[in-house]
């Protein structure tokens, strides 16, 4: 039971640094497409989502992960993943979602 509850813990814990992995790289990815438009322009999603895999806390997520767009709210990334728990655990895969958005 003791083995358990900790490995419970940890699992939370990389459930929690993944989600804070998400929510920074979307908050510095939308920023970046704001104020910095030669390192990730506006004219290039591409670059902008594999910018926001870069800086998201050391995980190693797809770009695909993130999305672009520009709504009348400024530039917004916004991101999705399936996080997986050990088959140990037999839980269904519970979805992390993340969305920023800079004015102009």
């Amino acid at each position: 039971m003791f083995f358990a509850f900790v490995f419970g813990i940890i699992e939370v814990g990389l459930l929690l640094w993944t989600q804070a992995g998400l929510q920074h790289g979307v908050e510095i990815a939308a920023r970046c497409a704001s104020v910095n438009t030669t390192l990730c322009p506006t004219s290039k999603p591409d670059v902008i989502t594999t910018y926001a895999s870069q800086q998201a806390f050391g995980l190693s997520l797809p770009a695909s992960t993130f999305t672009y767009a520009s709504p009348a709210c400024g530039n917004q990334v916004s991101a999705s993943y399936q996080f997986q728990f050990p088959q140990v655990l037999n839980m269904a895969p519970l979805t992390l979602t993340a969305a920023a958005c800079f004015p102009a």
